[in-house]
């Protein structure tokens, strides 16, 4: 058996799956294809670049990616602990400064001297596993190379969905005359509020939470919006990419096209907020989430698109508030690569057929950022205890978050796709069902931290 494990892929997943290893005092040989090759979607130099969302997702322990990220901080996660450090306002979520983020994992990577980073695409997997351990932790983004080696190795030929990212806008070019800042429901007049009160309230908050940016939409202005929206051109896709457009990720022109009212009950619901001006609810409203640290850089919730450039500059400008803003990114489409798991992974993410091979991030179907670190550190802990030649000790009970979504990945499932952390995925709650979400979340969430501690 080689002296050291190999990871393949400096992503989410592969990088804290090196540093598990590393911090066990275990050799790691760490491959990452960039700065020598890049995926369509990723143009950064450093590790664990973030291409989506700069949102980790809710901190909350009633929300099941809150618990996620809680199990983790206390599984002495190096992704999370710097995320926490490099977060920038965004409410009750984790939003991280997306490019502050990278550089410090990818300074902790590199002082690292059991990790040695190797910056080349690997196509021979087969070969490094004959006598070592291999994580496989590529991504979403897999090359072509190595994805034609992970289907000679799992037997099956076709491995790849698709998926969209949304826009990017400076804060200084929004309209501020139309825009308000403000969380949902914490923003809405209340029912014993004067106006006045409210505006008084409105102002101080304004000057406190710089999370969101609001822009309401009256029905005309809306439906123009909508109407110019489903016409506007894309980037032609073959039809087998058409057909593998992930849910939970869906295009906001396809989502669009399913109805005119589609968008109101979806990103652009305006439930929870009061428009300033009219002291009433708008029509329909889009939020745009702090980007960075600095909070001069914006992304537009829910916006995943596939328009091509000058038609997302196009459309997007009818938006009340984003009339002369300045797109520094625009929405891309780019190809997702995930095996399925429930077919060939057991719970410690390690392929059945080949005990030498691990998979872990968004490649084995776990949908997220928080998700993949998740399954980095799961795959690393058991790659080590396979390494000592003994006995694998982290089976991780499907009581936990952590737990569930390996034991999700690994459970034989006709309809297998892509999963997000949730309460779902958990056993219930014995004894007499928990009418009150909030109250039945909190007992699944302290039942999994007490069931994480004691194991």
């Amino acid at each position: 058996m080689k002296d050291y494990i190999t990871v393949i892929g400096a992503g989410l997943a592969g990088s804290e799956a090196a540093y598990q290893i590393a911090k066990q005092g275990i050799k790691v040989k760490l491959y990452e294809m960039k700065p020598t090759k890049f995926s369509p979607a990723h143009n950064s130099n450093e590790l664990a670049e973030i291409v989506c969302s700069n949102s980790f997702k809710s901190n909350l322990l009633t929300n099941a990616c809150g618990l996620l990220k809680e199990e983790l901080r206390r599984l002495g996660s190096l992704l999370i602990k710097i995320a926490d450090e490099n977060s920038v306002p965004a409410g009750q979520a984790l939003a991280v400064d997306r490019e502050n983020f990278s550089k410090e994992v990818t300074k902790n990577i590199k002082g690292n001297s059991n990790i040695e980073l190797i910056n080349e695409e690997v196509t021979n997997i087969e070969e490094m596993a004959k006598d070592g351990i291999v994580i496989i932790a590529t991504g979403p983004l897999t090359s072509d190379g190595l994805q034609e080696q992970i289907q000679k190795i799992t037997g099956v030929d076709k491995l790849h969905f698709y998926d969209a990212a949304a826009p990017i806008v400076t804060k200084e070019s929004i309209n501020f005359d139309i825009a308000f800042y403000g969380d949902r429901y914490s923003q809405e007049k209340k029912k014993d509020e004067s106006v006045e009160e409210w505006k008084k309230r409105l102002e101080k908050q304004n000057n406190e939470e710089k999370s969101y940016i609001n822009l309401p939409m009256n029905k005309e202005e809306y439906e123009q919006f909508w109407n110019e929206l489903v016409e506007a051109e894309v980037v032609n896709l073959h039809e087998f990419e058409k057909k593998e457009i992930f849910e939970g990720c869906m295009p906001i022109e396809v989502m669009a096209k399913r109805g005119i009212d589609t968008l109101r009950y979806g990103p652009l619901k305006p439930v929870g907020f009061d428009d300033p001006r009219t002291a009433k609810r708008p029509y329909a409203i889009i939020q745009l989430r702090q980007d960075d640290k600095c909070a001069t850089l914006y992304n537009l919730v829910g916006f995943q698109t596939n328009l091509k450039f000058g038609e997302q500059k196009r459309v997007f400008s009818m938006i009340p508030g984003l009339k002369d803003a300045e797109f520094i990114k625009y929405g891309v489409m780019h190809r997702n690569t995930y095996i399925n798991s429930t077919q060939l992974l057991d719970e410690t993410y390690n392929l059945r057929k080949n005990e030498n091979i691990y998979f872990a991030g968004q490649i084995t179907g776990v949908e997220g950022y928080v998700e993949s670190i998740s399954s980095g550190m799961v795959a690393a802990l058991n790659a080590i205890d396979d390494f000592r030649d003994r006995e694998k000790n982290h089976r991780f009970s499907d009581y936990t978050i952590i737990g569930a979504l390996a034991k999700y990945v690994s459970s034989p499932n006709l309809k297998f796709q892509p999963m997000n952390a949730n309460f779902g995925i958990l056993p219930e709650l014995d004894g007499n069902k928990i009418k009150d979400k909030k109250a039945r979340y909190t007992k699944l969430a302290m039942r999994s931290l007490d069931n994480l501690t004691k194991f």
